[in-house]
């Protein structure tokens, strides 16, 4: 059986995200320990708590796309999910490494994608019936 190319990528994007969610983490908790003030290290632990929902939520997403391969909110809630978890997050990890604060303006952006994602996979079931 072949699996729906919607599902596969956003699978694949989803493995590939929470492989990078460890790596990210690991390097956090044993390369930074000692580097970061304690609210830079809450921070950094926001940004890898957030990549690691999100990467799982692509899972997800992947996993209903086997059953709604057509769906454009589907793919709209992957690409946002995407987007999001890169834009909140990545903002975040910045943020920490580097302390410049300005990057705090950019992470809401990130928030909303990551809410519009989950009500477009919410809408995407819903309107399967």
């Amino acid at each position: 059986m072949t699996m729906p190319a919607l599902a596969r990528l956003f699978l694949f994007l989803g493995a590939l995200a929470c492989l990078l969610a460890v790596l990210l983490g690991a390097f956090g908790a044993h390369a930074l320990r000692g580097k970061l003030t304690a609210d830079l290290v809450a921070i950094y632990q926001t940004a890898v708590q957030y990549h690691f929902w999100h990467a799982l939520g692509l899972l997800a997403i992947g996993i209903v796309s086997l059953y709604l391969p057509t769906s454009a909110p589907l793919k709209w809630a992957g690409w946002l999910m995407l987007a999001g978890m890169v834009i909140f997050s990545g903002s975040l990890y910045l943020l920490a490494i580097t302390g410049a604060r300005w990057l705090g303006a950019i992470t809401p952006i990130g928030g909303t994608a990551l809410i519009a994602s989950w009500a477009l996979l919410a809408f995407a079931i819903a309107k399967a019936g």
